[in-house]
């Protein structure tokens, strides 16, 4: 159907520099009133109350109960903008908020999939035409190319724009953030345009960020000359961006936002984990397949099985395929074959630190989790176009991976790494490299940061009206001669 050929499509971006305001996210202010009903005067909160709450030589003294007011600052309103098509944009929205949140404890962040909760249909339904081509890659392939010729993606702009403007005004004038975060290509034209005419229509500037959640290789609509800034996972995707025309003041290079877990060094040992998590003390192959459990995983899994002739572990996650999962559970595996099968898990990355190999589709953020687990990673399939420069990530780019295609070729090259411990150690020290630990914390840094850029040039703007005001002031003249 034409619609299905909406999902990669996109648009353009306006500036981030906030100009000087009267006071930082001035409509997101309030005042409270505060009553001191035990001394002449009240301290004030902050140095720029104590400069408008001082008495000037005219003024009558303060006396009890008086009430004064004092500004407080509302918290600070980010908007995370995503599509959840696939796992990986949802995971990175979500260590974003978690991160921001915990860089300034004024920030409050909601996620928004903005075409499912607030397009008309068909963009409504671009979740479930994900999960159809995911699973079809020249249909993939086939819309992939579709979006990135200039000619059909306008056209596709045009009409998604016809259709879902007013929606998508009326959820984010709503919302009324204080600064706009796109985690995804379609999350970014529409909601641009709209910022736009809202900055206009009020007389402020929204900051609008995007946070490119592709690893290794990037559809050309997540970047846009006019962006304010653009955070970038890797070397090849920065280079990208710039091909597009996006300049190297806007580009940001600090990793893939990944969730808090992966986040941090783990510390336990892999017998120690494999005895938390209930699994035998065995040399351990993890295969998964995305929390969509996409990538064939079942004959992956079986085929890995009969392969090895050695006692080993083997789990087999399969994120919300339940038809699979089933079918895995049933199935009568050999005997020195200990299968453990999983749906859904929210502790994956327990599971990484405790195996010894992953097999995997190339998603992003599963690659860029398991490198911080030090894993080597065997890839057994991939989205053309989209992931395709992931596979040339972890095999070529980074080293510590292999890509094997046919499920007896991804038995073989999983048998021989688990009979291997030096080819696995070497594959290990490589993923390690290729870690970006700090990768959240940095970009929610960054982010944060234009809300304290902005409450400087409130600061300032503040400074320069008292002292025009003392200036002019009679009173203060008049008593100072």
């Amino acid at each position: 159907m034409w619609w299905r050929l909406a999902l990669l499509a996109a648009g353009s971006v306006r500036g981030f520099v906030s100009p000087p305001v009267r006071c930082a996210s001035e409509r997101s202010r309030r005042r409270r009133e505060v009553a001191d009903s035990s001394s002449s005067f009240v301290l004030p909160s902050s140095p720029l109350a104590a400069a408008t709450l001082e008495p000037s030589p005219t003024s009558p003294p303060l006396v009890h109960h008086e009430r004064v007011v004092v500004e407080e600052e509302a918290r600070k309103k980010v908007l995370i903008l995503m599509s959840d098509t696939g796992g990986g944009h949802r995971a990175s929205a979500q260590a974003l908020a978690g991160a921001l949140e915990r860089a300034d404890s004024k920030i409050e962040c909601e996620i928004l999939d903005i075409w499912t909760e607030c397009a008309p249909w068909p963009y409504r339904n671009f979740v479930p035409y994900y999960q159809y081509l995911a699973k079809r890659p020249l249909l993939w392939r086939a819309c992939w190319a579709y979006a990135r010729f200039p000619v059909t993606r306008g056209i596709q702009e045009i009409a998604a724009r016809i259709s879902c403007y007013d929606h998508f005004e009326k959820a984010i004038a709503d919302r009324e953030p204080d600064l706009i975060v796109s985690v995804h290509p379609l999350t970014q034209s529409i909601p641009l345009r709209v910022k736009d005419k809202m900055d206009e229509r009020k007389g402020t500037k929204t900051p609008f960020v995007t946070v490119v959640t592709d690893l290794a290789s990037a559809h050309p609509t997540w970047f846009h000359k006019k962006v304010d800034k653009c955070f970038v996972p890797s070397e090849n995707v920065k280079k990208l961006a710039k091909k597009v025309g996006l300049t190297e003041e806007k580009l940001i290079q600090h990793g893939l936002p990944l969730r808090e877990a992966f986040c941090k060094p783990e510390t336990r040992s892999k017998d120690q984990l494999r005895e938390e998590l209930g699994l035998p003390k065995l040399t351990t192959a993890l295969v998964v397949g995305g929390g969509d459990g996409v990538g064939r995983i079942s004959k992956v899994a079986t085929s890995i099985a009969d392969e090895i002739d050695e006692e080993v572990s083997l789990v087999v996650v399969c994120g919300k395929n339940d038809v699979v999962k089933d079918e895995l559970r049933h199935h009568k595996w050999p005997k020195h074959v200990r299968a453990t099968i999983l749906g859904f898990v929210r502790n994956m990355d327990e599971y990484m630190a405790a195996a010894d190999c992953i097999v995997t589709k190339a998603g992003p953020g599963t690659i860029a989790e398991a490198s911080t687990r030090g894993l080597p990673t065997l890839l057994s399939s991939y989205l053309p176009g989209q992931e395709a420069g992931n596979v040339r990530y972890v095999t070529r780019d980074k080293k510590f991976g292999d890509f094997r295609r046919r499920p007896k070729r991804i038995a073989r090259t999983v048998k021989n790494w688990l009979a291997d411990e030096q080819k696995r150690t070497e594959l290990s020290h490589h993923a390690s490299l290729a870690a970006t630990l700090d990768a959240t914390a940095n970009i929610a840094n960054d982010i944060a940061a234009f809300f304290k850029q902005q409450d400087n040039n409130a600061a300032l703007v503040l400074e320069k009206d008292d002292d025009k005001t003392t200036e002019e002031d009679p009173a203060s003249s008049s008593s100072s001669s």
